[in-house]
């Protein structure tokens, strides 16, 4: 509707979501006619948490290939019908980590004491960003969580495991996200403002959860900022992007990656989330949209995160849009800790 486009004029579709956690398998199969590609380019995407930035990533290279014009990415979960923490589970190493695997909860508790050990990180800066993202939620029509928190209100929430609390949790929540890539002669005919890719990266690394280092300090996700920053010409993250939207599936996350996509120093993520520069009205908003703490179905929550960027840049936010948005930061995590970032840009 936003591009005036019919399904026909779609030239190739790319689907994806977590089947093994909703337990409902090859849904490519069942899902053709209605994402609109029978009998059309089609692909299926799984990359856990990543999935949704992998369709993205995907649609941005099929059509960046020279090979289709214009390309569809739908991404969906409908948790309310699966288990997500026995998927993880199960696809746990059966020597090494599955005694201990307790889905994401558990990992990232102990990757969080370890950050709080090694930096002094506490549980209060923790909980502003929970109150930061949830009360941004307010202003967004399409979030699942919208909630007017106080720090008092998050630190005396269920413990799960220490030292995450309910409130520092993301959701388990059923939607879906679909985008349009074209290429820049077709984007032009069908949209007045189009948001424009200029990077569009990935890492991975090995999946041995316990290394609490890795899940933190996530390198993954350093290293594709440091070469989509190259790409994109970014010398300082903090000043030269307008808007940012993370992947923050616990509080300490984004706290952590403050520091992965150098908006600060190592260790100062706390500090940051103080000073107010990530709040609506500081000097890099991080989450207009509430975040993954507000909004989390797992195949399309990666893809909200570049569509909720797109948005931005376009100027369609409405109520949480953040003024004169000229290139924001979408990133995505999952998968074995891998990382994809996206940086769109009002011009070319």
């Amino acid at each position: 509707a936003d591009t005036n486009l019919n399904i026909g004029e779609v030239e190739a579709v790319i689907i994806g979501n977590m089947e093994h956690f909703e337990g409902v398998f090859f849904t490519e199969m069942w899902s053709a006619d209605a994402a609109g590609f029978f009998l059309k380019h089609g692909m299926k995407i799984t990359t856990g948490g990543t999935t949704g930035s992998s369709l993205a990533q995907a649609g941005y290279y099929h059509v960046a290939s020279g090979l289709f014009d214009t390309v569809m990415t739908i991404g969906w979960e409908k948790q309310s019908e699966g288990e997500t923490t026995a998927g993880l589970i199960f696809q746990a190493d059966p020597l090494w980590e599955r005694a201990t695997m307790s889905g994401a909860i558990g990992s990232f508790a102990g990757s969080a004491t370890a950050y709080m050990h090694k930096y002094g990180i506490t549980e209060e800066q923790a909980a502003k960003v929970a109150v930061k993202n949830r009360r941004n939620a307010i202003n967004n029509p399409h979030a699942h969580l919208k909630m007017d928190l106080t720090v008092e209100q998050v630190l005396n929430s269920k413990m799960l495991a220490y030292p995450i609390k309910m409130l520092d949790m993301c959701p388990t929540s059923d939607g879906a996200c679909a985008m349009i890539f074209a290429s820049e002669q077709k984007a032009k005919k069908i949209c007045t403002d189009p948001a424009w890719v200029i990077a569009a990266v990935t890492r991975h690394d090995q999946p041995f959860g316990g290394d609490l280092e890795m899940v933190m300090n996530l390198r993954t996700l350093r290293s594709a900022t440091e070469e989509a920053y190259r790409i994109a010409g970014i010398r300082d993250p903090l000043r030269d992007f307008d808007v940012a939207e993370l992947y923050e599936p616990c509080t300490f996350a984004e706290l952590s990656w403050y520091e992965a996509t150098a908006f600060c120093g190592p260790g100062e993520g706390g500090k940051l989330m103080d000073s107010g520069s990530t709040q609506m009205d500081g000097e890099l908003p991080v989450n207009p949209s509430g975040g993954v703490l507000s909004t989390n179905c797992i195949g399309a929550t990666a893809m909200i995160r570049v569509a909720e960027a797109a948005i931005q840049v376009m100027g369609k936010g409405g109520k949480r849009q953040v003024p004169d948005v000229k290139r924001a930061l979408a990133t995505g995590f999952g998968g074995s800790w891998w990382s994809d970032v996206m940086i769109l840009s009002k011009t070319p």
